[in-house]
């Protein structure tokens, strides 16, 4: 199965992936992490485009024909980007479920922006501006939305099980 976790930065979409991953033993792609080695590279610099996405792809098709289950986490903005997770599910002829992550409360949502830190060196986080200004299209297509705000994070990864019928 392939789980794509999209939302906003400061949403919590890392923290669940990364519980979700653990819990049920797949596999977790984070975008960010494949941009800040592509950075730390040397051979490009921010913003990358669409090579951290096209990188994320081919690992999960990758992982996804080996057999393993992948939580795929990302902004994930665009339908473009959605469509192309979707494609790679298709590929490897394994189920994809899409999860929006949102934090609905702007007050905790701008604390949690303006009080992380990162864990992968190097990486700038965005500021609440450029939160807010962040392009991010609106979904077109059934996907399950878990709202984090004021949840803990236990509750929201239980949340999606949920949806995957998993204990």
């Amino acid at each position: 199965m392939l789980i794509v976790i999209g939302g906003l930065p400061g949403t919590g979409k890392t923290t669940l992936a990364r519980l979700l991953a653990s819990r049920i033993g797949a596999v977790h792609l984070r975008i960010d992490t494949i941009e800040q080695a592509v950075v730390r590279s040397g051979l490009a610099r921010r913003p990358l485009g669409p090579v951290g996405y096209a990188v994320g792809y081919a690992l999960a098709d990758d992982h996804l024909r080996q057999g393993l289950g992948v939580i795929a986490e990302s902004v994930n903005p665009l339908a473009v980007t959605r469509d192309s997770w979707r494609d790679v599910g298709a590929g490897a002829a394994v189920p994809v479920v899409e999860v929006e992550v949102i934090c609905s409360d702007p007050d905790e949502h701008r604390h949690r922006v303006s009080s992380r830190s990162t864990d992968i060196p190097g990486l700038p986080l965005p500021d609440w501006q450029q939160v807010l200004d962040h392009d991010y299209e609106p979904w077109n297509r059934d996907h399950v939305v878990v709202d984090t705000a004021g949840e803990d994070p236990q509750d929201s990864m239980a949340s999606i099980l949920r949806h995957l019928d998993h204990p």
